[in-house]
């Protein structure tokens, strides 16, 4: 028997470069780096920075331009570097798998779920009757009930969240000794999320598996991992326990990405985010001293000439030269103030009694039921639920792009709004405009900057000649744009680039009310936190109103005045964002909220539940939520569907308990102060 070797993972002085315009340009730099058997490692970092080529270069699947200039990698004890096409392709059958970031790409879509599980199997030299028995085994370990009717399913037929634990399926489906995780929670709701990386906890410790783990989220990263590194630029600047690192880091990129999250219940009058300024060095920069100087406030001419090495400061790493003096690091942005919420008399927008329901397959699905809201002036509607809720669909009624049912109405500045938008006035489109939450869709890669945000400005404000001009000056300063940007291509942008340029076109005819659906989701830390101080800015400025979609609820958090929660397409909750997230509130908002990882790895008692959302086509009788609802209270709760009632002022909440039985049964999670 072959001696197990004494890491899962060990990377050397490895080097990697893309070819570029006709030379190599280092993407990797001499990167060193370990995981040990039955560890999870987070890599965390900016994107651009290299952590989705570290994942690439273990299992050799970097694309053509790519190529590792040096170093080694070794898996297992095995040097893949030395692996001829035969011995490389079943190291990745037998030894490593990879979870990727959107499951949607990596099943396929014209095949059905039990096919691409069984041909796995097959692979391995199991078939027939065997390899599908062992494929529903699989899908019952990754918690999916009735796997016999999944795996007659296509790809588009599952929810998000079914769609990775398939993936995790096939992942796991060799037993393998390291797997590797590039994003896989980013894009779903938090109850999924939390599901899927519980899963995740106890597949690792069923299978003593190594875990590379690759995300954004520093608070999944917190709850996943023992050790975690901090990569910059294709060097590791950090690395330690993830105790250590989140807690007392020593490197100032390292404290600037913890400053740009909103923390403890922050909110956007309480101050703006922290942000990192500046970029990321470009692929096959030439740097010389510390990659990070030219946007770190401690940086003094020695880190711009000598490149620091890894201090080692007791068990634990830091690539500063004055790492003893990181968490003094000037905070990156002022201090002040958004302006409040404006109260005015006239809401800008009124909805009343709005309902949608589809057809399908013959049955009648509502999509959208009796849903009220107002919103005033300057004022955020943040609205959360899971996948399947009527976020969207309430966002693509009141934009017009599907007509609601008859009898509910939409009101914009006091004057009915027609429920298409074919039908709507030029000033009524205007007024209402959206982001998207990805500005590659949203953007035609084959104009300029300048074309894009200036064709919006003809059409949505009339603009010509030096009028057009004056305007897109002012967009594009107020998004934090430059001159240079608008010469380019939205695929010479990055992330967080082309949704500031998204955000000024949605500008551009001064809107009165901007749909935001998701803006942030797929955006870094650092990304993120500028994305909503410019809303917040810009909200001030223009007095403009959002309604906001999001499953991150610290977002929500941050820049929503109100909240509303929904469920089957019916609000259960609806209040001021502070109400709603201190409670008490309603079972399922309880249920959300104890689902998001913290931070600081406190543990919080989560409330897990049962099965999946139910199917609009078949709600369950009385409240929608009974099936899964962690406090119901009996045959009442079955038999009718309790009304939205207002417990406290503007505090509406959709329960058969009594707003004091709520508090009650709550008490010890609303004391816990939220990381």
């Amino acid at each position: 028997m072959t001696e197990k070797a004494a890491n899962a993972l060990e990377l050397s002085d490895l080097s990697v470069a893309y070819r570029v315009g006709g030379r190599n340009r280092a993407v990797l730099r001499n990167l060193n780096l370990t995981i040990g058997q039955g560890e999870a490692y987070g890599l965390v970092g900016e994107s651009g920075c290299g952590k989705s080529t570290v994942a690439l270069s273990v299992v050799r699947y970097l694309p053509r331009n790519g190529s590792i200039t040096g170093g080694a990698i070794s898996l297992d004890g095995q040097d893949v570097m030395k692996l001829d096409g035969e011995a490389l392709r079943r190291a990745r059958a037998e030894s490593v798998s990879m979870v990727y970031q959107d499951p949607g790409k990596a099943l396929n879509p014209s095949l059905r779920i039990g096919r691409q599980l069984t041909e796995i199997f097959e692979l391995g030299g199991i078939s027939g009757q065997a390899a599908s028995e062992r494929a529903i085994a699989m899908l019952n370990r990754v918690r999916i009930s009735d796997p016999a009717s999944v795996m007659q399913r296509y790809p588009h037929q599952l929810s998000g969240g079914m769609q990775q634990r398939v993936a995790i399926a096939m992942a796991l489906a060799n037993d393998p000794t390291m797997l590797i995780l590039d994003e896989p929670t980013t894009g779903l709701d938090a109850t999924v999320e939390a599901e899927v990386l519980d899963l995740i906890a106890l597949l690792r410790q069923e299978l003593s598996a190594s875990i590379l783990f690759i995300s954004h989220n520093l608070a999944v990263v917190s709850k996943m991992c023992d050790r975690v590194g901090v990569l910059y630029a294709g060097m590791l600047v950090e690395e330690g326990s993830t105790q250590d690192v989140f807690n007392d880091p020593r490197h100032p990129y390292t404290v600037a990405l913890l400053r740009c999250l909103p923390r403890g219940g922050q909110r956007k009058d309480q101050g703006r985010l922290d942000t990192i300024p500046g970029f990321l060095p470009g692929i096959g920069a030439d740097i010389k001293g510390c990659a990070f100087a030219d946007r770190c406030a401690l940086a003094t001419d020695r880190c711009r000439t000598e490149l620091p090495p890894l201090y080692n400061l007791g068990g634990r790493l830091s690539r500063c030269h004055y790492h003893e003096q990181a968490q003094a690091l000037p905070r990156a942005t002022p201090s002040d103030v958004a302006a409040a919420a404006k109260a005015k008399s006239e809401p800008v927008l009124h909805v009343e009694g709005l309902n949608k329901t589809y057809t399908s397959h013959g049955h009648a699905l509502r999509a959208v039921k009796d849903v009220s809201v107002s919103l005033r002036p300057g004022e955020t509607l943040g609205l959360v639920g899971e996948s399947g809720s009527g976020k969207t669909t309430f966002a693509r009624l009141l934009l017009g792009l599907v007509p609601p049912d008859e009898g509910g109405s939409i009101g914009l500045e006091g004057k009915a709004l027609a429920p298409r938008l074919d039908s709507r006035t030029d000033d009524q489109i205007k007024a209402m405009q959206i982001v998207f939450q990805n500005p590659d869709s949203a953007l035609n890669r084959s104009h300029s900057i300048r074309h894009l945000i200036s064709r919006a400005l003809k059409r949505l404000a009339g603009l010509r000649g030096a009028a057009l001009q004056a305007r897109l000056d002012e967009l594009v300063r107020s998004v934090r744009l430059t001159d240079r940007h608008l010469a380019v291509k939205p695929r010479q942008l990055s992330g967080g680039l082309k949704q500031r340029v998204a955000i000024a076109r949605a500008f551009a005819g001064e809107p009165r009310i901007v749909v935001c659906d998701e803006p942030t989701s797929a955006l870094d830390v650092s990304v993120q936190a500028a994305i909503l101080n410019l809303l917040a800015d810009l909200q001030s400025k223009e007095d403009v109103s959002y309604i906001f979609i999001s499953h991150d609820l610290g977002v929500v958090r941050y820049l929503s005045d109100q909240i509303a929660v929904l469920y089957l397409g019916r609000i259960m909750e609806l209040g001021p964002s502070e109400a709603v997230f201190s409670g008490p509130h309603h079972p399922y908002t309880e249920a959300l909220l104890s689902a998001v990882p913290k931070l600081d790895q406190t543990e919080t008692s989560r409330i897990r539940l049962g099965g999946e959302i139910p199917s609009a086509t078949h709600p369950p009788p009385g409240c929608v939520f009974q099936t899964r609802c962690p406090r119901k209270i009996g045959a009442i709760c079955e038999t009718h569907e309790p009304p939205l009632i207002e417990a406290q002022p503007g505090h509406s909440i959709r329960c058969h308990l009594p707003y004091a039985e709520l508090a009650r049964l709550q008490k010890p999670a609303m004391q816990a102060e939220p990381a």
